[in-house]
């Protein structure tokens, strides 16, 4: 069994001069709102979330703090979508600081785009779904004879309460991005972040055979398919699982019900995020998930999520439970199902590394580390038929 350490466990925490690279990507988390239509808006705030590795090593710590501004801001109209420019201009962290060069590349879970400038586009008002309900009742008032039933559709709007996309771009403190950087900048490098606080793994050859006896297939509950593959075992009591993730800005879905239906396609047809939108149930082994978790922005369409299912082993003392997480990045039609689902990422091992880098963050992980799963196949599809590719490696995560 080959044992891997996660990336970052094994870097030298010694300062040391670093070129940070041209096209190094930096993942922060803004701790300021932003808004396109704000008539003036201060300095905007930003923490690094995720180490940078250069050569192997650890280069910028997670912790770093990001300084920039709005620029270009732009309400939308009737007609022309809001625009939105955020430009970082300097990193701090301890007693060093440099100006950087950087454009925003990527948007965590947005309903928005971004261009090779960095210049964020909203949603085009007149095509959100609340718009052209809104057209369609005005062309049905036009006739006649289609007057009455114009009414009907504008009382059912108004009893199933769904308001008016709003389409500017709004994030709050929490939302994250990806930056580019497009100049190298200095850096005495060097990690003093969660990672250096990081721990050995106690009983590493007991840890591996845990890991292999578990189960790593979920089956959806109806119809009973095969579907997520377990990546993700905590080892953890119930109080420090729910605290973590709460830290990490994670929030736990609505019960699946007609309500939290209802609330999902408000969310859908207003063009807006639902934090606390519901799951649908898979087993493991037969079980319901003890815990699961979200994350998400602006757009219901768009989240990351995992279930967290409690095993009977106990490993250091501390109950163990194992995890199938996956991102969500679009919404279709199922023409088997006939219904609404979510489409996801393929490579859930980017969404493993988004839940360990999260919790890394919080400084509540004393151990971590990362084994081999022989029997796990690297292709299989979930249960409405989206490809999963993976290493078949479960991170392993032991909190405090």
């Amino acid at each position: 069994m080959r044992w891997v350490v996660l990336v970052g466990l094994l870097a030298a925490t010694q300062m040391v001069a670093v070129q940070i690279p041209a096209d190094t990507t930096l993942s922060i988390r803004l701790t300021d709102k932003v808004a396109s239509e704000a008539q003036s808006q201060g300095p905007l705030h930003a923490v690094l979330i995720e180490p940078v590795i250069v050569n192997g090593a650890i280069a910028v710590s997670a912790g770093a703090q990001l300084t920039g501004a709005a620029r270009q801001a732009k309400a939308a109209t009737a007609r022309d979508p809001a625009q939105l420019q955020i430009v970082f201009s300097e990193i701090r962290d301890r007693d060093q600081h440099a100006n950087i060069s950087a454009v925003l590349s990527g948007l965590e879970n947005a309903r928005e785009s971004v261009d090779d400038k960095g210049l964020i586009s909203g949603i085009a008002p007149d095509q959100t779904f609340s718009a052209r309900i809104d057209q369609g009742i005005a062309k049905l008032g036009a006739n006649d004879k289609l007057a009455g039933l114009a009414g009907l559709i504008t009382g059912a709007k108004q009893i199933l309460n769904i308001q008016d996309a709003n389409p500017n771009i709004d994030y709050d403190a929490g939302a994250e991005f990806t930056l580019k950087i497009t100049q190298p900048f200095e850096w005495r490098g060097g990690d003093h972040g969660p990672t250096s606080k990081l721990q050995s793994f106690p009983n590493e050859d007991r840890l591996a055979d845990l890991v292999n006896r578990q189960p790593f297939r979920t089956v959806a509950q109806s119809p009973p398919r095969p579907s997520d593959l377990t990546n993700i075992m905590f080892v953890a009591t119930e109080t420090e699982l729910t605290a973590a993730f709460e830290k990490a800005g994670w929030s736990s879905p609505a019960q699946l019900d007609t309500m939290s239906k209802l609330e999902t396609a408000r969310a859908l047809i207003e063009a807006r995020g639902y934090k606390e939108g519901p799951m649908s149930i898979l087993l493991l082994d037969g079980k319901a998930p003890g815990y699961a978790f979200q994350k998400g922005n602006n757009t219901f369409a768009q989240r990351h999520h995992l279930r967290i299912f409690r095993r009977p082993e106990t490993f250091d003392g501390k109950p163990v439970w194992v995890c199938s997480s996956t991102h969500d990045i679009g919404i279709d039609f199922s023409e088997r199902d006939r219904t609404f689902i979510h489409k996801i990422d393929p490579e859930i091992d980017r969404e493993r590394a988004k839940v360990v880098n999260d919790l890394l963050f919080t400084g509540m992980v004393r151990s971590i580390a990362l084994v081999e799963r022989p029997a796990v196949p690297h292709e299989a599809t979930n249960a409405t038929g989206d490809a999963l590719k993976t290493d078949g490696s479960m991170a392993v995560l032991l909190l405090q």
